[in-house]
C-alpha cells in the first residue's frame, strides 16, 4: 500500500514540473523565460519632416467695408429695389423718395433763373448805352457808375440763381438712393411710406463688403521682429478654423501690421485678407486664427500622447531592440496638432510609446498593440 501512494507522488510532482516548463515558453506574449508579463501598449515611429511654425491667436473677421445708406433730402419713402439680406451691387438703385416736390423745386429755381437772366441781360445792354453817353459828356460819371453797379447784381443774381438750380436738380437726384458698393444688405429700417429725413441718426441700412474680407487678430509684442523678418522675406500665410467641426478655411495673407504695439495687453494688431469667394467667412465671425511665420523642413516630430510630464521635466519611455522600454528626458520646442517637435532626446527612426504608460516602468516588457494612434508619427 504505501508503495501505490509513493508512486502517485511522484506522477503528481512530474506533471506540475512539465505545466511550469510550459508557461516559461508561452509564445503568446504574457510572460517569458524570466517570469515578467508583457504591458500592451500601443507605439508610433519618430520622424523627420516638415512643419509650419505657426502663431496661434483668436480673430474676428470684418468688412474691408461697411456703409451705412441714409437719405440726403428729407421726403416720403416711395418704393424699394432690394430685399433685407440680398445681395446689391455698386451703383443699384436701393430705394427712390416721391420725386414730385424736388421736380416743382426744380421748375422753380429754373424760372427764377430765366427771370434774372432776361433781367441781367437788359441791365448789360443800358451799361453799354450809358458807357456812350459817358464818353459823348452827356451825364455824369455817378450817374454811369450807378448803372454799371445794377448790371453787376443782375449778373451775380444770375449765378446765384444757376446755383440754386444745380441744387435743385442734385437734389432731385438723391431721391434715388443707390448703392455706393458691392455687398450684402443687412436689415431694412425703414419702408415705403415713411417719412425718412435727410442724414437721420439711424441708417435706412448697413451694407457690408463680403468679398474680399478682413480677419484681425492680436498677437504677443515680443513676435514682431520675428513676424517683420519673415514677412520681409516672402508673404505671411494665415489659416482660420471656424465651428466645431474645425473645418479648415481657404487661407491669406497678412496684409496690415499696426503701428504700436497696445501697452495694456503687450499685443500688436495684424490684419489679413481674404478672397472669400464661398462665403465661408462673416463679418463679426469669431475665429481660430494660425499665422505661419515659416516652414521648419527639418523638424523632428512625436506624437504629442507619447511626451509625459514629471518633476524633472517632459519625457517619453522609447522601445529597445529586445521589445523592453527605457526612460528618456525630452526637450519640446513646441506643439503642432496631434504632434510635438522635439527639440532633443530623440533621433529619426526611434519607437516612442503612446498609450499605456501608466503600467511601465524602465526596463519593462511590452506587446505592441494595434492602434490608430500608432501611425500619427508616421503620417500627417
Amino acid at each position: 500500500m504505501r508503495r501505490f501512494t509513493i508512486l502517485a507522488l511522484i506522477c503528481l510532482a512530474g506533471c506540475s514540473h512539465k505545466g511550469d516548463s510550459q508557461t516559461s515558453r508561452d509564445p503568446a506574449g504574457r510572460g517569458g523565460s524570466d517570469g515578467r508579463t508583457s504591458v500592451p501598449v500601443s507605439t508610433a515611429v519618430v520622424v523627420e519632416k516638415a512643419v509650419p511654425l505657426d502663431v496661434a491667436a483668436v480673430g474676428a473677421a470684418e468688412a474691408i467695408s461697411s456703409v451705412q445708406v441714409r437719405s440726403q433730402v428729407t421726403g416720403q419713402l416711395a418704393s424699394l429695389h432690394f430685399a433685407e439680406g440680398q445681395d446689391v451691387t455698386k451703383g443699384q438703385v436701393l430705394f427712390e423718395i416721391d420725386p414730385r416736390p424736388f421736380q416743382l423745386a426744380l421748375i422753380q429755381a429754373e424760372a427764377v433763373l430765366e427771370k434774372d437772366v432776361a433781367q441781367n441781360t437788359n441791365a448789360q445792354k443800358e451799361a453799354a448805352r450809358y458807357k456812350a453817353l459817358l464818353d459823348q459828356g452827356l451825364i455824369a460819371h455817378e450817374q454811369y457808375d450807378a448803372y454799371v453797379a445794377g448790371a453787376a447784381a443782375a449778373q451775380a443774381t444770375t449765378g446765384a440763381d444757376q446755383a440754386a438750380v444745380d441744387t435743385a436738380r442734385l437734389n432731385l437726384q438723391f431721391t434715388r438712393i443707390i448703392s455706393p458698393i458691392s455687398g450684402r444688405a443687412g436689415v431694412l429700417m425703414v419702408h415705403a411710406g415713411d417719412l425718412v429725413r435727410a442724414n437721420d441718426v439711424a441708417p435706412m441700412v448697413v451694407i457690408n463688403e463680403m468679398a474680399p474680407i478682413n480677419v484681425t487678430f492680436a498677437v504677443p509684442g515680443r513676435l514682431l521682429d520675428d513676424i517683420r523678418r519673415y514677412q520681409a522675406a516672402a508673404p505671411l500665410r494665415v489659416e482660420v478654423v471656424t465651428g466645431e467641426t474645425g473645418h479648415p478655411r481657404p487661407s491669406g495673407r497678412v496684409t496690415f501690421i499696426d503701428n504700436a504695439v497696445d501697452p495694456s495687453t503687450g499685443t500688436i494688431k495684424l490684419k489679413a485678407k481674404f478672397d472669400n469667394a464661398s462665403r465661408d467667412l462673416w463679418p463679426g465671425e469669431f475665429v481660430n486664427v494660425a499665422l505661419q511665420l515659416t516652414n521648419d523642413t527639418h523638424a523632428l516630430v512625436a506624437p504629442s500622447s507619447a511626451v509625459q510630464a514629471s518633476q524633472n521635466g517632459p519625457y517619453v519611455y522609447v522601445v529597445k531592440n529586445d521589445r523592453t522600454v527605457d526612460v528618456r528626458p525630452v526637450k519640446v520646442a513646441r506643439t503642432a496638432g496631434a504632434e510635438s517637435v522635439i527639440a532633443s532626446g530623440l533621433r529619426p527612426g526611434e519607437t516612442v510609446v503612446t498609450d499605456g504608460q501608466l503600467r511601465l516602468a524602465p526596463g519593462a516588457r511590452i506587446a505592441v498593440q494595434e492602434s490608430p494612434i500608432a501611425t500619427t508619427g508616421a503620417t500627417r
